[in-house]
């Protein structure tokens, strides 16, 4: 699995950029409040493209740190290890777009570090 092709389209009243089409894939926003994050964690049935919404986000993949700037586009390759936090110095909560590839299922998280007890 590889990171689709954004494709940004010009339009007379601006923009937009499209990131699937016709594809499979699950979409969702995922918020993390003011220095809080998401487990580490890796998939076996999905990849994701995650895009930053707001500035602040830190993304942690397979042992490198991310500060992404707004718009930019994170690939998550199946398999990896990530995660998404909020800087400690970021007064407000961040988003990512996340649209997940392959099959979804929340069951295929495997947490490999999680702040919150789960397993």
């Amino acid at each position: 699995m590889q990171k689709p092709e954004t494709l940004h389209i010009e339009k007379p009243w601006g923009s937009f950029d499209q990131y699937v089409l016709n594809t499979p894939c699950t979409v969702k926003i995922l918020t993390c409040n003011p220095g809080q994050q998401l487990s580490l964690q890796r998939h076996s049935h999905r990849g994701e493209l995650w895009v930053a919404l707001d500035p602040g986000v830190v993304v942690d993949l397979d042992g490198v740190e991310l500060r992404p700037a707004v718009g930019d586009e994170i690939w998550l390759p199946l398999g990896s290890t990530h995660r998404l936090r909020c800087d400690a110095n970021t007064a407000h909560a961040v988003r990512v777009l996340e649209v997940s590839l392959g099959v979804f299922d929340e069951a295929d998280i495997e947490r490999l570090q999680d702040d919150y007890g789960r397993h």
